[in-house]
């Protein structure tokens, strides 16, 4: 009997320690509050189009589903979870008990308890929640990998745009930019979206991006920024790896439908961001939306380059000069003010 209850108690303990994980990754969660969608979402209640604000905000929930769907006991690093002194009994005490930590879970049963939704949608949301919880087990490296190797880039810059590049995909803005664009072209293979919707969807797809080219160093943490200085290059190099990935992962995402506007959108939105991603930078946490650190800033951003890119595709390519000379000005003069922060830092 005594042995049961030092089960249960190291099984309680566990789960204790795992719910105050789970109750900071909640907390985190809340960063989309700070994202220029959200942000921009906002904005259209002011505007009188609730329309638009269900929109960005059923696109943000439907990303956000998938991380907080993730299983609670991959917080603990597997092998420190395979030393820890349990029965096979406990561990699977421990393995039913902390599925409902997870808030989604937990969602689940109550709306199939009270039977608010219908048992379809019920079903669906269960199918995606379980897609969620068993995905991260997926082998993510040799035969078996999702995802494509990063491709290599010539010049110095190689490695730390492939680095740049891998961090883009574990925030979720690039998910809801991925979502934007593959609506668009399905929505354009099947002949449904007309010509005037392309550029909408481009600023779309640099909206869901926007808020990374604000706060480009936000995954990077202190000792990221330590290294920066180390290393044998200048600080427009630095901004110019970071640039290249976001400019890379726009050019793909906006290249079925408007390319000239998104590149515009994603240029300005760069130039307008240096400031805050080099004097402003603050932490995100990957899988969670970026954010920014004024509301008023974000929309500014929004406004300046959405008109840079209604100004290149109904107006004239050429305005891609004053947008890419405004870009080499902010990344070589942000890029000197990046080494004097990284110096005083360190």
């Amino acid at each position: 009997m005594r042995a049961a209850d030092a089960g249960v108690a190291r099984v309680v303990s566990i789960l204790a320690a795992l719910w105050k994980a789970v109750r900071r990754g909640g907390k985190r969660a809340g960063s989309f509050a700070s994202n220029n969608l959200f942000v921009v979402s906002v904005a259209l209640l002011f505007f009188k189009d609730p329309g638009g604000f269900l929109s960005l905000n059923v696109l943000i929930g439907l990303v956000l589903f998938f991380p907080l769907s993730a299983d609670p006991l991959r917080k603990i690093p597997p092998a420190r979870l395979g030393l820890w002194p349990l029965e096979r009994g406990e561990r699977g005490l421990l393995r039913v008990l902390s599925l409902w930590l997870n808030p989604v879970a937990c969602v689940l049963a109550a709306v199939a308890f009270r039977r608010t939704v219908t048992w379809g949608l019920w079903a669906a949301m269960a199918a995606l929640f379980a897609v969620a919880f068993i995905a991260p087990r997926v082998p993510r490296g040799g035969p078996y990998s999702l995802l494509p190797g990063m491709p290599h880039f010539p010049g110095v810059l190689d490695q730390l745009i492939r680095k740049n590049l891998r961090a883009s995909l574990t925030t979720l803005d690039f998910y809801c930019a991925l979502a934007i664009a593959t609506a668009g072209c399905g929505f354009r293979a099947a002949g449904l979206l007309p010509r005037e919707a392309f550029l909408p969807m481009s600023i779309g797809v640099i909206l869901a991006l926007s808020t990374c080219a604000a706060n480009l160093f936000g995954l990077d943490g202190e000792q990221g920024m330590m290294r920066y200085r180390l290393l044998p290059l200048a600080g427009w190099q630095v901004l110019a790896a970071k640039d290249a990935a976001f400019l890379l992962v726009a050019l793909v995402l906006t290249a079925p439908l408007s390319p000239a506007g998104g590149m515009a959108a994603a240029i300005t939105a760069l130039a307008y961001g240096h400031y805050a991603s080099v004097m402003r930078r603050h932490p995100d946490t990957r899988w969670r939306f970026s954010t920014t650190t004024s509301a008023v800033g974000g929309l500014l951003q929004v406004v300046v380059m959405a008109t840079a890119a209604a100004g290149v595709v109904n107006g004239s390519v050429l305005v891609l000069l004053p947008c890419a000379a405004a870009y080499a000005w902010s990344t070589w003069y942000w890029g000197k003010a990046l080494m004097r922060e990284t110096a005083i830092a360190g």
